[in-house]
């Protein structure tokens, strides 16, 4: 069973792909994206590689015969890639060197670009899922594509808000957040020539920063040399502050959020962001999605904004000046 599901009450589209419950589990002491598994070269910087189970596929299966007039299916269509960051299998993106890390940039804007030029899918999702705590099981350093038919329900709300905002305002929204976290500055973490990290006056999670860039762009691939030298850096220190919080690797999850593509219209008041979604609300305590978040989409932040924008500074600042240690206390 492969294939999409409409869900009618939230207008949006489930994958069920029951054919990766059936991934092995990988043998102790090997990994495939390590030099010696056959599956890689024996060395790389940073590398593409296929989804060995993928949940969408260009090649899709014919969806079961269980569609009605109520409950729509669609073939499973699609595209899923795994980002590796590194041959070390032991390496965390901080630890990665500034021109290894424009090569990841690189790839990713490359991975954009081929992924976009399919045209039946209307979004490419750039992500990372790091750690236990969010369920990964390969640690080796990676993130994935996945190219989307259809654009995902948190990403059309975005786009509705910001082209209401643009509507009303002739402004674009996520420039104008961009300018009360400045003015606010207390929320602010740290900032270069082309990108702002803070901590949201909204976020649901303690220490759920963004990343936002400068210019009002749209996709990854406008981004300039210098931008995109700095987007690497600033990922850097993004993810070593976070590792600085409590002297461990810090589990997350790291969302771009772009344009769609190939829908035949412009998102000209768009703007390219990151999320950040770390589950950790305390050194030993987990933030949990319960009821209230799961069932009614109803978030509640158990921290004050400030205060975590405050201590994230400060691991900030032990990361910048070498005082940071992630492999323990």
């Amino acid at each position: 069973m492969a294939e999409l599901r409409w869900h009618p009450l939230i207008k949006d589209w489930v994958m069920v792909a029951s054919h990766r419950q059936n991934r092995p589990q990988m043998p102790k002491n090997w990994c495939p994206f390590c030099k010696g598994s056959e599956k890689v070269p024996k060395d790389y910087i940073v590398m593409k590689y296929d989804n060995d189970f993928p949940a969408l596929s260009q090649n899709p299966p014919i969806p079961d015969n269980v569609a009605t007039d109520l409950y729509k299916t669609a073939p499973l269509y699609g595209k899923c890639e795994v980002i590796l960051y590194s041959s070390d299998h032991h390496a965390t993106l901080p630890e990665l060197d500034d021109l290894h890390l424009n090569e990841l940039v690189k790839l990713w804007k490359q991975r954009f670009i081929e992924i976009s030029s399919d045209k039946l899918i209307k979004y490419v999702f750039i992500f990372e899922n790091r750690g236990e705590a969010v369920g990964v099981t390969m640690p080796h350093p990676h993130g994935q594509i996945y190219g989307y038919p259809f654009i995902p329900k948190k990403l059309e709300l975005e786009l509705q808000s910001c082209k209401e905002h643009a509507d009303n305002t002739g402004r674009c929204l996520i420039c104008d957040m961009n300018g009360e976290e400045i003015s606010f500055a207390q929320r602010v973490i740290f900032q270069n020539d082309s990108f702002i990290v803070y901590l949201p006056f909204f976020t649901e999670y303690p220490y759920g920063i963004y990343i936002s860039s400068k210019r009002h762009i749209q996709y990854i691939t406008q981004f300039t040399e210098k931008e995109s030298s700095d987007f690497a850096k600033t990922l850097k220190i993004a993810a070593g502050t976070l590792d600085s919080l409590f002297g461990f690797t810090f589990p997350y999850m790291m969302c771009m959020h772009q344009a769609p593509v190939n829908t035949g219209e412009h998102y000209d008041y768009y703007h390219f962001h990151v999320e950040f979604f770390p589950p950790m609300r305390a050194r030993d305590k987990i933030k949990y999605n319960a009821s209230s978040e799961t069932g009614a989409w109803a978030h509640c932040n158990p921290t004050s904004v400030e205060e975590k924008a405050e201590e994230l500074r400060a691991a900030y600042r032990r990361f910048v000046t070498g005082k940071g240690n992630t492999k323990g206390e």
